[in-house]
């Protein structure tokens, strides 16, 4: 189908590659220009009260949210405002987009950056690239090389602002509220300590104090042992009570709010280690089943690395957990002692001073606790102090955007879209071809003339044919009418009778021509030819015979001159003639079946044979007529020009003429693209022999079917 029709393909394929060209050379140029920045979380680039280890543990803590929230920031509406107004761009782009050149809205200007803005994060990285498209449809190129690369700059300039800003921000209202407990927690302990001093003096305890009028330790003579187990009560106390809340924590955890809480209770580098590989693990095994599938070799391996390490990770939570409970016993158990020796000595002292220091005991230790949360609580404020100041760099630019060069646009992408174009041509070329092909119902090969039609074809003309003569001796084309004469004569419909119709369906398929060409080729046998051109109405017999159609058929019809006197000689010696001869406009139908038979009987026994050139059967009479009385009738069907419907009507009507139908010739068929086999194998069997083989056989064909006219009688074209 697509070598039947190469001109369309062809057609269509140049049409669309023009067309993308001429359509991408005539696009707008975009440039772009794009920054990288490394993005991490919150933390000071050095902390003076924490160790280098354990820093750079809590560092490494992935939190899998954080890249993907950072690149929805970037592209926020606070972010791109703060640009906007940095860059002036509501006057900038009031230049460019509005009619007036005034400024434009910050929506307008925000949906303006927005459209031209791309965003994109480089896999398993911290990076960030921020990319900026600008047009030259409504600006020059070099403010559209410009705009890119400023616009890009400022968004990441903007962006590590906001960051830390926001950090500072958030510093600032934590020192704030941690300034606040802190006097809170002061004028506790200045209450505790009046409250002693009024126990100390009701019950006329002796202490010796170290500095207790600022604050800094009260103690009583007597009650140094007993300060002493307090101390170590409290600090019992704490500590058991820090592992009991460790212990509950992960007790009350499961699974993975297990495995990522684990690290921040424990702070064990091992865990946090192993959870580290199991993540990377885990994300090797998805890349992995991405590209392999379930049961590829390297994915089975990865699925054991992962189970693997779940299965350290759990063992060692185990361990963690029992051995944060036995720590737990063991603080339990050493708190209990210190209580009981806290008892044990405050009995003593009762015993041994009744219960006077009682109540002032109580006191100071209240006045201890009180002390201790204060003194934490400074400790915590002077550290965040020193931290607010301490140099962060949340946001780095590691690759700044620079203008880009005047013929490096991105778009329009010249090779990619006139690769585009001819895959698209060639595409719509040959979905064409393939439409064409099924909407055409015309007959194109010989199978559908034998289903279809339901004839057989005994001859097939190729294209580009001229009257014999015309063409010479060598003609190419003379090979097809000897093929069809040979099965006009080896049929067995004809039956011995030698009179003959060629007719159509249609106008123009051809037939003429055919008539012409196949009179010349019976010619050539020696036989006798009279070629009769019974279209009246559309006469071209003359014209290929170069004589005059002053006389003809109409005449002998019209009982205007006789049948011989009809006839006349023609530049071959052995065809006659007998042109149509002018039909009177007011003269239609003039032809029946009792004059043509009169005159078919007085020439088929002065000839071999006799070719009439019949109108096409459909719509005029006279073809129907023509039929009905010759002893042959070939219909002549044009390749790929009628469709089939037509053709089989001329058949039936042929055939309830009362014809006799030999066949089909197929004409006008291009042999090369459409019925290869059959030029190959028939038509054109001496074209694969060499130039040489070719030339000599065809001198020995024109030997073999040359005829010596009569003497005297020259031959045009032999």
């Amino acid at each position: 189908m697509v070598k039947s029709r190469i001109e369309v393909v062809l057609a269509v394929f140049l049409f669309v590659v023009t067309a993308g060209v001429v359509i991408t050379l005539s696009l707008p140029k975009t440039y772009m220009a794009a920054t990288r920045i490394k993005v991490r979380q919150d933390t000071p680039n050095m902390s003076p009260f924490t160790a280098p280890s354990q820093q750079q543990q809590i560092m490494s803590v992935y939190d899998m949210y954080f890249l993907r929230t950072e690149f929805e920031v970037i592209q926020s509406r606070p972010i791109l405002y703060e640009v906007i107004r940095n860059l002036r761009l509501d006057e900038h782009f009031g230049r460019i987009y509005s009619d007036d050149g005034g400024k434009l809205s910050p929506a307008e200007c925000y949906k303006i950056l927005a459209d031209s803005m791309k965003v994109q994060q480089y896999r398993d990285t911290n990076l960030i690239e921020v990319r900026i498209y600008r047009s030259t449809r409504r600006s020059s190129k070099e403010v559209a090389r410009k705009d890119c690369a400023l616009i890009a700059n400022e968004i990441a300039s903007v962006y590590r602002d906001s960051r830390m800003k926001q950090t500072r921000s958030e510093s600032e209202q934590g020192l704030a509220a941690l300034r606040e407990a802190y006097r809170a927690q002061q004028l506790k302990v200045e209450e505790a300590e009046k409250r002693l001093e009024g126990i100390r003096k009701d019950l006329k305890v002796s202490v010796f104090t170290t500095g207790y009028a600022g604050g800094a330790s009260v103690a009583s003579l007597d009650n140094a042992k007993l300060e002493r187990l307090e101390l170590n009560r409290i600090s019992s106390r704490k500590e058991m009570l820090d592992r009991e809340t460790r212990l509950k924590q992960l007790e009350n955890l499961k699974g993975n709010d297990l495995l990522f809480s684990s690290s921040y209770v424990i702070q064990d580098p091992t865990l946090t280690s192993l959870r580290q590989q199991l993540t990377e693990s885990e994300t090797n095994l998805k890349r992995r089943q991405e590209m392999f599938g379930e049961r590829h070799p390297d994915v089975v391996g990865a699925q054991s690395v992962v189970e693997d390490l779940k299965k350290k990770i759990d063992d060692t939570l185990k361990g963690q957990i029992l051995g944060l409970r036995t720590s737990y016993e063991i603080a339990r158990k050493d708190f209990q002692a210190a209580e009981k020796d806290l008892e044990d000595a405050k009995k003593d002292d009762i015993n041994a001073r009744g219960e006077q220091y009682l109540p002032f005991a109580k006191a100071e230790g209240e006045v201890a606790r009180q002390r201790l949360m204060r003194d934490t609580l400074e400790t915590r404020l002077v550290q965040e102090n020193i931290g607010i100041d301490l140099p962060r760099t949340p946001v780095e630019v590691v690759d700044p955007a620079e203008v880009p060069g005047e013929n490096e646009p991105v778009n329009p992408k010249i090779l990619l879209n006139v690769i585009l174009s001819i895959i698209m041509g060639l595409g719509c070329g040959i979905g064409l071809v393939f439409f064409v092909e099924y909407v055409d119902t015309s007959v194109k090969t010989v199978e559908d003339i034998e289903k279809f039609i339901g004839s057989t074809i005994i001859g097939i003309i190729p294209q580009k044919v001229r009257p014999l003569p015309d063409e010479g001796t060598d003609s190419p084309h003379a090979e097809a009418y000897r093929v069809l004469r040979m099965n006009m004569e080896l049929s067995k419909k004809l039956g011995g009778g030698n009179t003959l119709c060629l007719t159509s369906g249609g106008a123009g398929e051809g037939k003429s021509l055919t008539l012409f060409n196949l009179a010349y080729i019976f010619s050539q046998t020696g036989k006798k030819v009279l070629v009769i051109d019974s279209d009246m109405r559309r006469p071209t017999q003359h014209k290929m015979f170069k004589v005059s159609n002053r006389l003809g058929l109409a005449d002998v019809l019209l009982d205007r001159v006789s049948i011989d006197e009809a006839i006349m000689p023609s530049v071959v010696s052995t065809i006659d003639f007998m042109p149509s001869g002018k039909l009177p406009s007011a003269a239609h139908g003039i032809l029946n079946a009792q004059r043509l038979r009169q005159i078919i009987d007085h020439v088929k026994t002065k000839y071999d044979y006799v070719f009439f050139d019949s109108p096409p059967i459909m719509g005029v009479s006279d073809a129907g007529i023509l039929c009905s009385e010759v002893d042959g009738v070939l219909l002549v069907i044009q390749h790929r020009t009628y469709p089939r419907a037509v053709s089989g009507r001329a058949k039936t009507m042929i055939d309830n003429s009362g014809g006799n139908l030999l066949g089909v010739v197929l004409n006008n068929l291009n042999v090369s693209r459409d019925y290869y086999y059959y030029y190959s194998s028939s038509y054109n069997y001496s074209y694969g022999n060499s130039a040489k083989e070719r030339r000599q056989d065809r001198v020995e064909k024109a030997l073999a079917d040359k005829v010596v006219p009569p003497k005297g009688t020259q031959v045009k074209g032999a």
